[in-house]
């Protein structure tokens, strides 16, 4: 029979500790025992003392439960930093847990542990009974630490004295404040020495520590909280948050300070973890964050991200990228020097360094917009290009990267540097060539806020003019992801107000795909709904794509977003169907498809001004006169029926055109204004009758012609709504205003305000918003006062 392998011989004095690996749940620490002596115990582990080993078949009776061991090598790997040997694996027929270790013990007491000095059986179902036993019968154990055992803690619970008179044993539990329970109790461990609790640690590793044997202890104890903290949130455990505030925080950046390369790093990768409550959309826990910050741990967290060591920068990187969600927490990392160690670290040549610097980043650059400017004057916004080209097949990297870039070119400023430094080139090529979702997403996005800023730069134009990127963007709105598609949309929505991007996008099929994502999203996310809307929105300014987009099919999927109960959708959805009621065939597609019933809902009961100001001005476009031809051809039995439905649609439209208008009157102002010559009066009306999302719209010149002309409509609805809708498009804080002011002199719009406001058949309303229009043309006429 061949006989069971041993490792190297350690001296007497070195400690034998066997590491958690894998799925193991326990750990002892033994002083001056061979290999042969141990016991070790795991979910699916357990190696006994080598003479029940030794057997092929051996059967084991404990207390009064029978397990059959069958026997297979172990496999031994060092573990330096502890001074120990690994068992990797040893197979058992059927689980055996912890009780397992401690009913063997207990059997095999002395003769088999005679120096049992520490135990670990965190994460166990340990009871209560065996681990007051194995106080009771071993002599030489002096801690052991049983973090997250749902029974021991039971126990403590009901009876908080519960181990705490352990015969100079220290038990170590999360209801108990380790380090201060350590500092009380610490005279058994090191008697030459008072303790502080928030120096336990470093007091036990004194040179009476060494003397007593502690310090090998609490090297041991590092390690083992190092695996514990580590583990619980991987499967953050109910209960487990006051653990955190009150001393786990405190715990893991002890462990920061650790001389065990393997235990800070550890610790790190913990920080980096146990805030977050939600990974998948990157949300922290505001309290857990915060302890880190209060207790230090920012400054020693940048300090670890200079050291030698790429495996713990990494760790660093990672934790301050996470805690950063947090904005008080990032502002604290960008005050003690963050942005410019972070952006250096981008530059590392090792792919996970620069990987969670390029994170840590991407978190900094939310919010204030002096962390912005930071990262720019850092050199961050170069740095960040660069990763892109230099790990092209790096994933988490260039998500990371263009996510990072994405909040930087939303400021204007900004924007211009990332476009100086060739990030426009680089995200297209993202968007064109990477099969990665999350890539395809930020790359898509930071697109989106480059093409943001039409009035400020040309990156609009840039984007494009860069080959491939509209083509790239038409097709990521058929990608199977939804955050994709949202991102797509929205820049080509953003790209759409550049005249060349709009007609390019049609050219490269985009109104065949927008049209058809708003068909297939109806029952996606409003992020989406919106962008999708908003996107043939922009395209629908030109006749050619308005006229494409009614006949691909366009109408019912925006009538039914329109129908949406979220503000940003409907309204979004009312500014397309505005745009592509101005051409009759589109009207009458709006009346076929039941948008009137739609459009009036809209327009009485949105909470959005700008919705219902929208929605009155499509209603006013579908029954000014021009669509009448076209909507009454037929036989004369079907011509009739049309007519009825037509003049109800028409009655039903006006009726809230008009209360639409009337929600914005103020009778005694009005009449104020009306009796007034002064300016103050007239301006005091306008102030309080100004939609300002309504200054963000841009009309071309048919369309101002359109309402020019509207203001000699028979209806004296239509012409009120008309007389409204310019006193909107030309109020001075309108960003539009002047060119819409531009485009009424050169329609000699004039005479006809001035006919408008003083006919006697018209309502008063008419009236004075005819002369606000005249007041702000005047105002536009004579220019900035000096």
């Amino acid at each position: 029979m061949a006989t069971r392998p041993s490792p190297p011989a350690l001296e007497p004095s070195q400690p034998l500790t066997f590491a958690e690996c894998g799925g193991v749940d326990a750990t002892v620490l033994l002083s001056h025992v061979t290999i042969e002596q141990v016991v070790f115990v795991g979910d699916e582990v357990v190696a006994l003392a080598w003479r029940l080993l030794n057997l092929n078949l051996g059967k084991m009776i404990l207390g009064q439960q029978q397990f059959l061991l069958s026997r297979c090598p172990e496999v031994y790997q060092p573990c330096e930093s502890i001074g120990g040997w690994m068992v990797r694996r040893t197979v058992v027929s059927q689980p055996i847990r912890v009780q397992v270790l401690v009913l063997a013990l207990l059997y095999y007491e002395a003769p088999v542990l005679p120096s049992l000095s520490a135990l670990d059986v965190s994460r166990t179902d340990v009871s209560p009974g065996a681990v007051s036993r194995l106080i009771s019968h071993s002599t030489t154990l002096r801690l052991i630490c049983a973090l997250n055992c749902a029974s021991l803690e039971e126990e403590e619970a009901h009876s908080p004295a519960a181990f705490a008179n352990s015969r100079g044993k220290l038990v170590l539990t999360i209801n108990r404040t380790i380090s201060k329970f350590i500092a009380a109790d610490a005279a058994p461990l090191c008697p030459d020495t008072a303790v502080k609790d928030t120096m336990v640690f470093d007091g036990c590793r004194s040179s009476s520590g060494k003397r007593n044997g502690v310090s090998q202890l609490i090297t041991w104890l590092e390690w083992i909280l190092s695996q514990s903290l580590l583990r619980i949130p991987e499967t953050n455990p109910h209960g487990m948050n006051q653990f955190w505030l009150d001393q786990g925080a405190a715990l893991l950046l002890t462990l920061l300070k650790s001389s065990q390369e393997d235990v800070q790093e550890r610790a790190a990768t913990t920080l980096a973890t146990f805030a977050v409550i939600d990974d998948e959309n990157t949300n922290v826990d505001p309290a857990r964050s915060e302890a880190v910050m209060l207790e230090g741990g920012i400054p020693m967290l940048l300090d670890l991200a200079r050291c030698s060591r790429e495996s713990l920068q990494s760790e660093a990187a990672k934790a301050i990228a996470n805690l950063s969600v947090n904005p008080k927490v990032a502002k604290a990392v960008a005050d003690q020097g963050g942005i410019a160690i972070l952006t250096n670290m981008a530059k590392s040549v090792n792919r996970l360094v620069a990987e969670e610097a390029a994170g840590g980043l991407w978190n900094l650059s939310v919010g204030e917009e002096h962390k912005v400017v930071a990262i720019a004057a850092a050199g961050g916004v170069k740095a960040l290009v660069d990763l892109i080209f230099r790990w092209p097949a790096g994933t988490g990297v260039l998500e990371r990267a263009a996510g990072a870039l994405a909040n930087l070119a939303a400021d204007d400023k900004c924007s211009l540097e990332v476009a100086t430094a060739g990030g426009i080139h680089a995200l297209v090529t993202l968007a064109r060539s990477c099969k990665v979702e999350g890539v395809l997403e930020q790359a898509a996005r930071a697109l989106a806020n480059l093409a943001a800023h039409g009035d400020n730069n040309n990156n609009n134009a840039a984007v494009g003019q860069e080959p491939g990127a509209l083509e790239a963007l038409v097709q990521l709105t058929h990608s199977p992801s939804e955050g994709v598609r949202q991102e797509a949309a929205g820049a080509l929505w953003n790209l759409s107000f550049d005249d060349r991007n709009r007609e390019s996008i049609a050219s490269a099929g985009g109104v065949q795909a927008l049209v058809s994502l708003c068909q297939e999203c109806l029952n996606a996310s409003d992020g989406l709904q919106e962008r999708a809307a908003g996107a043939l929105w922009g395209l629908s300014v030109s006749e050619a794509n308005s006229i494409a987009i009614g006949r691909e099919g366009g109408v019912p999927p925006l009538i039914a977003l329109a129908q949406s109960e979220v503000e940003d959708v409907h309204e979004t959805a009312a500014g397309a169907l505005w745009n592509l009621a101005f051409y009759s065939c589109n009207s009458l597609r709006i009346v076929e498809e039941g948008g009137v019933p739609v459009l009036v809902h809209l327009c009485s009961s949105s909470h959005s001004k700008m919705a219902r100001f929208m929605a009155a001005l499509t209603l006013a476009y579908m029954f000014d006169g021009r669509m009448d031809e076209i909507a009454l051809v037929g036989t004369s039995s079907q011509g009739s029926s049309k007519i009825v439905k037509f003049e109800g649609a028409r009655r039903l439209a006006f009726k809230h055109i008009e209360a639409f208008v009337l929600t914005f009157s103020d009778p005694q102002m009005f009449s104020t204004a009306a009796s007034s010559s002064g300016a103050a009066a007239l301006s005091q009306v306008a102030e309080a009758l100004f939609i300002q999302e309504a200054g963000h719209l841009r009309c071309s010149r048919a369309e101002i012609a359109r309402f020019v002309d509207t203001l000699r409509n028979p209806s004296s609805v239509l012409r009120a709504c008309a007389a409204f809708a310019l006193l909107q498009f030309t109020m001075p804080a309108g960003r539009h205003a002047v060119h819409h002011a531009a485009l009424l002199q050169k329609a000699g719009a004039s005479r006809v305000l001035r006919w408008a406001a003083a006919a006697a058949t018209a309502p008063i309303e008419a009236k004075i918003f005819a002369r606000i229009v005249l007041r702000n043309l005047e105002l536009h006429q004579a220019g900035p006062s000096t």
